[in-house]
């Protein structure tokens, strides 16, 4: 078994402003944080990864297929691979999500090593 608090992740930037801490990944799955600040937006993207997740801070409005869902704390989403979305945040806060993507994201993987960090992966 691994345990990690939160304070021990690496932290490194997602889109601009946002930044994320990989908590595990595996060959199937990765568990991921997300801080969006205060008003911050996730610009609009896709990527061919399942993605769950649940909101625990904060409260946001997710867009895909233009509708616009909101999503505050203990929300769960599910966005499907390829799936066109984007965040915006509509607190005066920061707030924190937990995701969960399969297979894991490589780029994020790569993202992290290009800061000189090394996330946590089951060997």
């Amino acid at each position: 078994m691994r345990v990690v608090k939160r304070g021990d992740l690496k932290v490194f930037p997602l889109f601009g402003d946002i930044s994320g801490r990989i908590i595990f990944f595996s060959d199937r799955m990765m568990f991921l944080l997300v801080e969006i600040p205060p008003r911050g937006i996730v610009p609009e993207h896709s990527h061919p990864h399942e993605q769950m997740g649940i909101c625990l801070k904060g409260r946001a409005e997710f867009i895909s297929k233009g509708e616009k869902t909101r999503v505050d704390e203990g929300t769960f989403y599910w966005i499907e691979p390829e799936e066109r979305h984007s965040i915006i945040s509509i607190v005066d806060e920061p707030s924190l999500f937990l995701d969960v993507f399969s297979p894991p994201r490589d780029d994020y993987i790569k993202k992290t090593k290009d800061h000189g960090k090394t996330p946590i992966r089951r060997e």
